[in-house]
């Protein structure tokens, strides 16, 4: 069964190994959901949905946890789209690889956790947004949000 590492283990095993993440994109008319963080790093900075893949967790499942945990909704899979490496990221603890995944919300209203103070659909990047996220203005033209 997966579980989280206490906070001290965590950070001495991800100082010293990369760290594999997710990270949920939902598409809709409105536009590309990015949710405002609050907490570190990145504080008050809009951000996709993501986190750590668990030891004894498949990569499918730590998408589903992660629309649960953070956005209170059922997912699915629609499509792998890219990773992101996040190694030289000064918003990121240690150095992180993301797997980002095109997610479509199967059941369920956003009801955000701790970590997230708003959420909002988006056409255009926010100027606060993380600079990480820069290549959802040229991924592919149906996610060309500028």
């Amino acid at each position: 069964m997966a579980t989280k590492l206490p906070e001290e283990e965590y950070r001495d095993i991800y100082a010293k190994a990369p760290r594999l993440a997710v990270e949920l994109l939902v598409k809709n008319e409105e536009g590309i959901l990015l949710v405002k963080r609050d907490i570190p790093p990145g504080i008050g900075l809009w951000y996709l949905p993501g986190g750590t893949v668990l030891f004894d967790e498949s990569v499918e499942e730590a998408v589903q946890r992660i629309g649960q945990e953070e956005l209170g909704v059922e997912v699915s899979i629609i499509k792998f789209l890219r990773f992101t490496d996040w190694y030289q990221s000064k918003n990121s603890t240690g150095h992180s690889v993301s797997l980002v995944f095109e997610v479509k919300i199967d059941q369920g209203e956003i009801k955000l956790d701790f970590q997230s103070s708003e959420f909002g659909y988006f056409k255009k990047l926010p100027e606060d947004t993380m600079k990480e996220y820069q290549y959802l203005n040229s991924i592919d033209p149906s996610y060309a949000i500028l």
